[in-house]
């Protein structure tokens, strides 16, 4: 899964420990989920989005296609 919160985050002016204090969680995380070592739960997916005023899709890509 490809993510755009980098991008997201670099748009709002933000480090991503500013990002990380708004979220409730640590640097670490924000630069795992940046750099596709860790997908976050689906409650922070759900933050990041309201955070960033998108919709989830539109934030984390999934490439992923059901078998006809």
């Amino acid at each position: 899964m490809k993510n755009r919160v980098k991008e997201h985050r670099e748009r709002a002016g933000w480090s991503q420990g500013e990002l990380a204090r708004r979220l409730g969680v640590s640097r670490q995380t924000i630069n795992a989920v940046e750099t596709d070592k860790y997908d976050p739960s689906l409650p922070l997916a759900l933050r990041m989005a309201k955070l960033f005023a998108v919709a989830v899709p539109d934030l984390f890509i999934d490439e992923w296609e059901p078998e006809a």
